[in-house]
């Protein structure tokens, strides 16, 4: 029998992965629906680098050069524009990068779900796109109170990134924070 800690340890773990579902669902929704990513998110580079700046948001408008500190979808705090790294979900400094081990399990649950599938991206990768059932949960999670301002950085994000490729948003990101990258493997970024 699982003990009461046990259950509590698990409820945490569900209640988390559900959070990433969630904000990676809001995300790929948010790029697909610009015309200048081709209606999907081009592989999980692409999509790491762009979580990245959605869970930094202080940063984004740095590496974005058509993104403004003052958007007001970044709902940027002073807080937030002082210390930009002290967030509540850091990520880790991996071989290409910010980086999130928890991007395989949410993206199949996502899949298994039916609210995001696999498409055609460049030279062979992976890309995804919601599904009208993806759509259409994106688009509620979007009108909460609760998740309001993940979408609208969300969008924020995906507008200003329309034309550049995972690759390139790497290379931004390396160029522009080369000190906050230049860190061990699997440190945290903060």
């Amino acid at each position: 029998m699982t003990s009461e800690e046990d259950l509590d340890e698990l409820s945490w773990v569900v209640e988390d992965l559900a959070y990433h579902q969630a904000r990676v669902l809001l995300l790929v929704r948010a790029v697909a629906a610009e015309p200048g990513h081709q209606r999907k998110l081009d592989g999980l580079t692409k999509l790491a680098k762009l979580d990245f700046l959605v869970r930094y948001p202080a940063l984004a408008p740095l590496i974005l050069d058509r993104l403004d500190t003052a958007d007001l979808r970044m709902h940027l705090t002073d807080d937030e524009i002082a210390a930009p790294t002290e967030v509540e979900d850091p990520m880790t400094r991996y071989k290409y990068g910010p980086w999130d081990d928890r991007y395989y399990p949410v993206v199949g649950a996502l899949i298994s779900r039916g609210l995001l599938r696999y498409v055609k991206g460049r030279r062979g990768s992976i890309a995804l796109s919601p599904t009208p059932a993806g759509s259409q949960l994106a688009e509620e999670l979007a009108t909460d109170p609760v998740w309001t301002e993940i979408a609208d950085r969300c969008a924020a994000v995906a507008e200003a990134s329309e034309g550049l490729t995972g690759n390139a948003l790497k290379e931004l990101i390396y160029d522009r924070f080369a000190d906050l990258m230049d860190r061990p493997h699997r440190e945290l970024i903060s």
